[in-house]
């Protein structure tokens, strides 16, 4: 391991672009905790925990994870990357149904670079309106209880600083996420989100192992060292099969035809198609669990109806219930379902094997057994219907796993979100890239790579 590192440090523009990667990382902790001007801090922290483990937390908690934030906190970097994400999302939606768009994105790199100067303007946009109504929420809105800023400063001026304030802090990390693109190491976006997770590491560790130390470490009980090495094991066992169920892709023989060239014969080798296990990442699991709230919220307002016709009372709140605790069989089916239909939708507009067998046909290529055009592209679209059923129930397994270790196991969710659910895919996802970019610095170089075991 010393070695390799040692490999990578040696490199003088390796090195400076890992430099670069860590000051900036560090520049978004910094700004990750400092406060909104005008803010109570103690009247925020009181009513953060007074929602304690309510739907609301839950939610909060859910799209601070993979947008880089602090969602629950008013700080400088309060609204993360969630506007910039919103807007990519969006754009990258439209281009499946705007043609205008569509053309645009076909035009190479020109385009992107058009797509991507819009998507910056909407996210200034977007994270305007969210960093408003967010400080409206938070100060009490109109009702005047529970207000976050400070009496002498709650008026629409100071509501507007904080409100540009948590703008420029949002188009600052999506800038410091351009230059990590940029000059650093890795997808900068990725990273800070990775970043974001894995700084609520030291929390849960010690909420595992706090215990232990404070009670002393014997065998049995919830803070006994046999537990932790339990834990240990399952954590492992469970990173292990993500990063294999990740990497794994479905292979596709493709044979080239052959080309006489003067003399000289070129082509007709068969190569790979790869197509991916899980070709949606981890979109499906973040799109189910945003939907997955207003279900909550639903039944939350008819049970304070109070109907008591037929028992719909009863009915409606034990539903809230089961969607407020975010566990059991009621949420667990429906998180299932909709991850599905997810896994489906994502890779129906990003996977085009019309497409994909039109390129083949240019190309000169063709998949022994069908022929180039439409039966190849009917192949490619049947292969890619089961390759997705697989991904999606690998997707659910991992969604499901952090509910169904924290019942077994006794573990508060925090350290449970750790045993799978997005934070993890994320965190392996980035990892494994990051780890591609440095290898390819190495290769290129004629260095071993990181994952090179060989001597």
């Amino acid at each position: 391991m010393f070695k390799h590192i040692r490999n990578v440090l040696s490199i003088p523009e390796l090195r400076n672009r890992l430099v670069l990667t860590l000051v900036l990382l560090a520049v978004y902790r910094l700004g990750f905790s400092m406060p909104l001007p005008f803010v109570n801090q103690e009247a925020l922290a009181e009513s953060l925990k007074r929602q304690g483990g309510s739907g609301v937390a839950h939610v909060m908690s859910m799209l601070s994870l993979f947008s880089a934030s602090n969602i629950g906190m008013m700080t400088i970097f309060g609204l993360g990357l969630m506007p910039y994400i919103s807007a990519s999302i969006i754009f990258q939606l439209l281009g499946t149904v705007y043609p205008p768009l569509e053309k645009l994105q076909k035009e190479g790199e020109a385009g992107r670079k058009k797509i991507n100067e819009w998507t910056r303007y909407a996210t200034v946009v977007i994270c305007f309106v969210q960093s408003y109504f967010w400080i409206v929420v938070l100060s009490g809105g109109q009702s005047g209880e529970d207000r976050i800023i400070l009496p002498d400063f709650d008026n629409f001026y100071m509501k507007l600083v904080c409100t540009v304030t948590m703008t420029a802090g949002s188009v600052l990390l999506m800038w410091i996420g351009e230059q990590i693109d940029e000059y650093g190491l890795g997808n900068g976006v990725s990273l800070l989100i990775m970043a974001g997770i894995l700084s609520r590491l030291p929390t849960a560790l010690g909420g595992l192992i706090g215990p232990a130390l404070k009670n002393g470490i014997a065998l049995g009980g919830q803070s006994g060292i046999d537990r932790l090495i339990v834990l240990v094991a399952v954590f492992f066992g469970v990173v292990w099969w993500v990063v294999l169920i990740t990497q794994a892709t479905r292979k596709i023989p493709v044979q080239s035809a052959k080309h006489v060239r003067g003399n000289k014969v070129y082509g007709g080798r068969v190569e790979n198609l790869p197509l991916r296990l899980n070709q949606s990442g981890v979109m499906p699991i973040i799109f189910a669990s945003s939907l997955l709230m207003f279900p909550w919220l639903a039944f939350k307002q008819l049970a304070s109806l109070n109907i008591s016709w037929l028992g719909l009372g009863t009915i409606f709140t034990n539903l809230e219930t089961a969607f407020a605790n975010h566990g059991g069989f009621i949420y667990n089916a429906c998180y299932i379902a909709l991850i599905f239909f997810f896994c489906y939708f994502w890779t129906a507009i990003t996977f085009n094997p019309t497409e994909m067998a039109s390129n083949l046909k240019d190309y000169g290529s063709f998949i022994p057994g069908y022929r180039p055009g439409d039966r190849t592209a009917g192949y490619l679209e049947r292969v890619m219907t089961r390759v997705t059923y697989v991904g999606a129930a690998f997707l659910s397994l991992v969604a499901v796993i952090p509910t169904v270790v924290s019942g077994l196991l006794n573990l508060d969710q925090s350290v449970s979100s750790f045993y799978g659910g997005t934070g993890l895919l994320i965190c392996v996802s980035v990892a494994i890239d990051l780890i591609k970019k440095i290898d390819s610095y190495l290769a290129a170089r004629q260095q071993p790579g990181l994952l090179d075991v060989q001597e």
